[in-house]
């Protein structure tokens, strides 16, 4: 199937029971995210900054950027004038930088708290504690140009299907404390990123409502290298 029949069938999918489906776009050519375009698609997420820089601007302007790879504080000022949201943020520097940058372009740029809910020493995000922590301290009480949208996580790769299932339950779990405590006035904290192209429709199982699918809609094959973030 071509990507533009691959999102199609998703969209199908996904949009009957009210997911939000984001193309993971990374190392995909720009010749790629048209044609996912041209289909409908306007969601894009890129892990590398450089990477995203480049595509948004040879691209439609319409297109909503998130970036779900780990950021780097000194990156935050490239994304900053037009990033639709940041999906990977892990500490309260990050979101003091974001806040910096989202002022100085008159933006409130929405985000997500990354949440580490895998069991593998590789990937990043915040434990259930540390967020709890971060949105109870004066700091983040400061900030005024960031916009908690929920939360995103991303489970151990493995193919333990009760596992993801356990881990995926603890994250909506949490996501709904988090929202009771934090949110409850809030209307638009309403985002549960969680689930990638092996394992999204076990997280939609556990209530996930935004799924970053890449190798499900361009294929497995990368294009190039980028630079690191």
């Amino acid at each position: 199937m071509s990507i533009a029949d691959n999102i199609i069938s998703l969209k199908k999918e996904t949009d009957t029971i009210k997911v939000k489906l984001l193309a993971v776009s990374k190392t995909k050519p720009v010749e790629d995210l048209q044609e996912a375009y041209d289909a409908g698609q306007r969601l894009f997420g890129e892990n590398n900054v450089q990477e995203m820089v480049e595509k948004y601007e040879q691209l439609p302007k319409d297109i909503e950027w998130h970036l779900i790879g780990h950021l780097q504080s000194n990156k935050v000022k490239y994304i900053a004038p037009f990033v639709s949201m940041i999906q990977s943020v892990d500490s309260i520097k990050l979101l003091q930088e974001i806040d910096k940058h989202a002022l100085k372009n008159k933006r409130v740029i929405d985000c997500l708290l990354q949440i580490y809910i895998a069991d593998e020493d590789t990937k990043f995000g915040l434990g259930f504690d540390e967020a709890i922590e971060l949105l109870r301290s004066e700091e983040f009480t400061a900030l005024t140009n960031i916009r908690i949208r929920g939360l995103m996580g991303i489970a151990t790769n493995t193919d333990n299907e009760k596992q993801i299932k356990e881990e995926y339950y603890e994250l909506q779990t949490f996501f709904d404390g988090i929202k009771l405590s934090f949110f409850r006035k809030e209307d638009s904290f309403d985002t549960l990123s969680m689930g990638m192209s092996s394992d999204y429709k076990i997280a939609i199982e556990q209530g996930s409502n935004m799924v970053r699918l890449g190798s499900t809609i361009f294929g497995s094959r990368v294009i190039k290298h980028w630079k690191n973030n």
